[in-house]
């Protein structure tokens, strides 16, 4: 289908009713004069098989086109199309914009975003330009446990390398996934990564590998996203992506355990070894510069996550909890070769 739109906007959405109003509320209210919805964009949502509410709040908005995906065709026992892809490439067919927009239901976008990120990748002649949202969390473990994992994939994944010709890192965030329409369905858009659970990562890696220009950022000034409603869900989702996320997961936790030892272990024993022996002021002191410069050397890593202060320093006590997760998704997704999200089951 030729595009006679500036953009299309596809959102897939199952069982996405605690989420689903909030993130079309921001996008429908994205219109303004010169860039109409219906007129100059146009916004999708692709009801991906939901039991809940999701079709009726997408209806309820006026200029919103609902679609249902497509059946699934897999075979049990056998590697096929992930329900997300699935939806997103029936939704991408049917597109009309020469940019093609993916975004979860999740998320939130600021007033006047979309045109902005489409100006962006126009004045650095990005194929695809992915951001980064501000992360939404909830809950004590959610707060300790996301800036450890948003850190280290800013280490794995960092945007300048992403964003640089020469380097061979590719990424990108799901969350918002801006393309060119002609590169898009070039490279056989989210069909050719059918069976992939981080599909957004793979289509980075196949525009990297055609010469096509990247660029990623942290994209708080444009989204936000609360990604997760719950400890359980939260589990859930990272079991499913930490062990491919990251090449070697379980060294990963193992270094992770070993900074909580040295966090916790050198202040206590700062305060038992004085009851046991006399420690000279200077091996006291000595104690306590090595302990500092572990703390600076997490919180300086932990920062890279763009989280606040606070929960950066509360994230030593997370962890244990998230090398617990590193090896849960390791002996998930490497061991048993399947990945669980939503209520269905694929093969890793």
């Amino acid at each position: 289908m030729a595009a006679t739109m500036e953009l299309t906007v596809m959102v897939p959405a199952r069982n996405e009713e605690a989420s689903l109003g909030a993130c079309l509320q921001s996008l429908v209210s994205q219109s303004e004069p010169g860039f109409e919805l219906g007129r100059h964009w146009e916004l999708v949502v692709v009801d991906d098989g939901s039991t809940d509410g999701t079709r009726a709040i997408a209806e309820g908005f006026a200029g919103v086109t609902v679609i249902a995906a497509p059946a699934l065709e897999n075979k049990p026992g056998r590697k096929g199309m992930t329900g997300k892809n699935n939806a997103l490439w029936a939704a991408a067919q049917r597109a009309r914009g020469k940019w093609l927009l993916f975004t979860d239901a999740d998320t939130v976008h600021t007033p006047g975003s979309l045109g902005r990120a489409m100006r962006e990748a126009e004045k650095y002649e990005a194929d695809m330009l992915s951001y980064s949202p501000k992360q939404i969390v909830t809950g004590f473990w959610q707060r300790t446990v996301m800036p450890l994992i948003f850190s280290e994939l800013a280490i794995a994944y960092p945007p300048k390398k992403v964003s640089d010709p020469a380097s061979r890192i590719a990424a990108a965030n799901g969350q918002f996934l801006l393309v060119q329409r002609e590169d898009y369905f070039a490279l056989g858009g989210h069909q050719a990564v059918g069976d992939k659970v981080l599909e957004d990562v793979e289509l980075a890696w196949k525009f990297k590998a055609s010469k096509r220009k990247l660029r990623f950022r942290y994209g708080g000034d444009a989204l936000s996203t609360h990604m997760y409603r719950s400890f359980a869900a939260m589990v859930e989702g990272w079991t499913k992506n930490l062990a491919i996320l990251f090449p070697q997961p379980l060294a990963l936790a193992g270094f992770r355990l070993i900074d909580f030892g040295l966090l916790l272990l050198l202040p206590v024993l700062m305060i038992v070894l004085p009851q046991h022996i006399l420690l000279l002021w200077w091996q006291w002191a000595a104690f306590g510069l090595v302990w500092l410069r572990v703390m600076w050397r997490y919180l300086a890593r932990v920062r890279k996550s763009e989280f606040p202060w606070g929960d950066c320093v509360l994230s030593i006590v997370a962890l244990p909890l998230f090398a617990w997760l590193l090896w849960r998704s390791w002996m998930q997704v490497k061991l048993k070769r399947e990945v669980a999200w939503k209520g269905r089951v694929y093969k890793a």
